[in-house]
This record gives structure tokens, C-alpha cells and sequence, in this order.
């Protein structure tokens, strides 16, 4: 019997993860915000940084959609070119750590005993460093920007998604096709490429989605603080910062506007990556 033939079908079963017109608009929303990161620079109506001394604080009209701030600059335009660095840093975030736990969980489901013991450790103790501590130790050390808690935060966030495909890889494990492939003489590297992986992605994929609004909000945080993006580049927490110190004076809009988009982009990401674990849970 081939390897093919021994190797799982991969089907679609029923479940009670459908998508309802709540979750359709969360997928549209989400791709216009992800549009915005892509062409930001090319579809604002304004130029992001520059200043205007004699339009401070105007108020959303046809010519400024969302007012401007305290130096004259285009909110709504700054809202549309921040969106590439606020969703790549989390992109970048859960993407690295998916990587890496995944690769640890695979290690560890298919070594077994001491090696799983190892890396179950291993997440038990990266699960006792907070990932905004670690983000801020990483830019005390390596200096501000993106790259610093980036790095931080993925480590952090490691186990949130290595541990649950720990769980879904020992099972994956122990599926005869695994032991058939072994006696056919596959090698473990092949068997987990070729079959085991794969059949871990629905996994991986939602635990990446749920990462992904946490991940933002980690770095809207530290941008906030001061210790990630700098000015003048936009990017939704430093406008939220930026924006504070207008608000007693009555021209609250900019850091309202970015703390919306904010607030909308993790309840969306949150909604669709709860239905797509729905999804999974169902097959």
C-alpha cells in the first residue's frame, strides 16, 4: 500500500462554526483595514506628516474626514498610513511564534519523554514573563522602535500557540498512518512535512487568529508608552498618546478615532478567529 494511500483524507465535516453576517462583516472590515496597511501611503488623501500651523484642531469636515490634530496634520490619513506598522508589528509577532511553537510542539509530540518534558518546561516558563515586560526589557536593552518588542513579544507568545499544538500533534501522533509510514521507511522529517504539519494547520491558524488581537493591542501599548514606533510616523497607539493631552482642551478626536479603530480591528480578529475555532472544533 503506497504512502499516499495510508495518509489521511483530509475532509471537510459539519460543524456549528458557520459564518453569520456578523462574522462576514468582521472578514470585510478586516480586509479594508488590511487594504489600508498595503496602499496607505498611495490611497490617503493627505500626506500623513505634514504639518499645517493654521488648521490645528479643525473639525471633521469634507476636507479633513476626521479633523486634524494638534499640528494641522490629516487624522483620517494618518489612521490609513498607520495601519501598516500597527498590523505588521502583530503580524510579525504571531507569525514568529507559530513558527517556532509549532516546530517545538512537533518536536516534542514526536521525540516524546524527555524531550516533551523539556519543552513543556520550557513554555511553563516563558508562560511566567509577561510579554509587555519582556518587550520593555528588550527595548531598555536594544533601544525603541518596532524590531525590539516584536522579537520580545513573539518569545511571549510562543507558548499561547505551542502548547494547544502540542496537544492536537500528539494525537497526531499516535494515528496509525504515522506508524505505517515509519514502517515504509519515511524518515520523521518527512512524515511531519509531508503529512503531520499539514494536518496541524486548522490549529495553527486559529491560535494565530486569537493571537493576533492580543499581539496588537501588546504593541498599540508599548507604542503608547513611547518605547515603539516614534514620531512623526503614525502608527494607532502613538496617535492615541499623542492625542491625550488635547482632550481636556475639548478636540478629543484623534485619540478617539485611533483608539476606535483599534478597539474595532481586535473585535473583529477576536469574533473570526472564535468562529474559526468553532469551525475546527467541529471536524
Amino acid at each position: 500500500m503506497s504512502a499516499i494511500q495510508l495518509a489521511p483524507r483530509r475532509v471537510r465535516r459539519s460543524g456549528d462554526g458557520s459564518f453569520t453576517w456578523v462574522t462576514w462583516a468582521c472578514v470585510g472590515f478586516l480586509a479594508i483595514v488590511v487594504g489600508m496597511a498595503v496602499a496607505g501611503p498611495w490611497i490617503a488623501p493627505h500626506d500623513a506628516l505634514q504639518v499645517d500651523a493654521a488648521d490645528i484642531h479643525a473639525l471633521p469636515s469634507a476636507n479633513h474626514l476626521l479633523g486634524t490634530d494638534d499640528t494641522g496634520r490629516d487624522i483620517f490619513s494618518r489612521i490609513i498610513v498607520g495601519a501598516r506598522p500597527s498590523l505588521v508589528g502583530p503580524a510579525l509577532v504571531v507569525l514568529t511564534a507559530a513558527l517556532v511553537g509549532t516546530l517545538m510542539a512537533v518536536t516534542a509530540a514526536w521525540r516524546g519523554r524527555a524531550a516533551d518534558a523539556l519543552i513543556s518546561r520550557i513554555f511553563d516558563l516563558l508562560f511566567a514573563f509577561p510579554g509587555l515586560i519582556l518587550a520593555i526589557i528588550a527595548v531598555t536593552v536594544f533601544g525603541r522602535g518596532l524590531l525590539s518588542p516584536v522579537l520580545a513579544l513573539a518569545v511571549a507568545y510562543v507558548p499561547y500557540i505551542g502548547r494547544v499544538v502540542r496537544v492536537a500533534a500528539l494525537r497526531e501522533r499516535s494515528q496509525p498512518y504515522v506508524a505505517a509510514l515509519q514502517i515504509q521507511g519515511f524518515s520523521p522529517a518527512w512524515i511531519c512535512v509531508r503529512h503531520v504539519v499539514p494536518n496541524l494547520l486548522p490549529v495553527v491558524v486559529v491560535q494565530t487568529s486569537l493571537a493576533f488581537g492580543y499581539a496588537l493591542l501588546d504593541l498599540a501599548a508599548i507604542s503608547y508608552i513611547g518605547l515603539g514606533v516614534q514620531p512623526p510616523d503614525p502608527e494607532w497607539g502613538l496617535m492615541v498618546a499623542n492625542g491625550q493631552s488635547s482632550i481636556l482642551s475639548g478636540y478629543p478626536q484623534q485619540s478617539i478615532f485611533a483608539g476606535l479603530i483599534i478597539v474595532a480591528t481586535v473585535v473583529c480578529v477576536n469574533l473570526v478567529g472564535t468562529r474559526l475555532a468553532a469551525r475546527v472544533g467541529g471536524r
